[in-house]
């Protein structure tokens, strides 16, 4: 395994557009691999934005808003994931975007993950949604709780205040996870906290990404009445990148656009489980047991024959 330069990226969506925002995702990606970058990582839902009304609105009383959110969400695989893609092939570097995902007449809170040739090497999807959110993600299930395999050691990650779940850590944990992506729109002073916590925990790189978004950048028509000046601001960002022992090597980056880079370096993290391997040395499988159903669980199973139309 070698080191890889990491960037973090924090940016404005481009606000319930998807195919200018996925041109935002292209734009940025260029410019974090020219500086070198082998791991680009954007926020949650970035694609094409986190649905903050949820936060702002009665339940069920965002009917154009969430209308305007289906149509511009992104189906896997679409043009939109083949343009991001070609964004990771260009750039040769591995690409996760966080997305609004429409599958059916479901959307999820979505992280897809690109690799260097191009392809969509898999997904996670959020297995909670907060509070609100529920109006508008379905679940996921173990089926999408992936780890990758890169030169630079295992890649996955948690959205936002998955990142609380204890046992979904440790499944990341016991899959071997070295760098661990913590997109988010959690802006609060403990979010930080978290971000080191998860990283002495687990022993691993954590890459905390958030938007950063304002009240303009929400189109006048779509604001009813929900959206203010430049003062109202909808996310004020927190990215960061932690190492393996908690210390901050990048960020936290407040109230602006902009990229952030630190260097990975997979042996720091196995010189670091020596001291504490969570599901190592420091397990206690005698005691403690985690089962991760990881099967796909679809709402219907078909068996048998399917007798000919007509």
């Amino acid at each position: 395994m070698s080191a890889v330069l990491v960037a973090a990226v924090q940016a404005t969506p481009v606000f319930l557009d998807r195919d200018a925002t996925v041109e935002k995702v292209v734009e940025l990606t260029a410019k974090a691999a020219a500086e070198g970058a082998g791991l680009v990582a954007f926020p949650e839902a970035f694609v094409p934005t986190y649905p903050d009304w949820v936060w702002r609105t009665p339940a069920w009383r965002d009917g154009a808003l969430y209308a305007a959110l289906e149509r511009e969400s992104v189906a896997v695989p679409s043009a939109a994931t083949d343009r991001m893609g070609e964004a990771a092939r260009a750039a040769q570097a591995w690409l996760a975007v966080g997305v609004n995902e429409r599958d059916g007449g479901t959307l999820y809170n979505t992280l897809l993950y690109f690799a260097p040739d191009g392809s969509l090497a898999g997904r996670h999807r959020k297995l909670v949604a907060t509070g609100g959110e529920r109006t508008i993600w379905g679940q996921g299930d173990g089926s999408t709780l992936p780890v990758f395999d890169t030169p630079f050691g295992r890649l996955g990650g948690l959205i936002c205040w998955e990142n609380y779940m204890p046992l979904a850590r440790a499944a990341l944990y016991a899959r071997g996870i070295d760098v661990y992506l913590a997109p988010t729109w959690d802006t609060s002073d403990c979010w930080l906290a978290t971000l080191r916590h998860v990283a002495k925990e687990g022993r691993v790189y954590v890459v905390g990404t958030n938007s950063f978004l304002r009240g303009p950048d929400v189109p006048e028509a779509l604001r009813g009445g929900l959206y203010g000046g430049e003062d109202d601001v909808l996310s004020r960002g927190g990215t960061a990148v932690v190492g393996p022992d908690g210390t901050v090597l990048a960020g936290p980056l407040h109230g602006a656009e902009g990229i952030l880079y630190a260097e990975i370096d997979p042996r720091a993290t196995a010189l670091s489980r020596r001291e504490f391997d969570p599901v190592g040395h420091y397990a206690r499988p005698d005691v403690f047991r985690l089962t991760v159903d990881v099967g796909e669980r679809p709402p219907a199973t078909f068996v048998g024959s399917v007798a000919p139309a007509g």
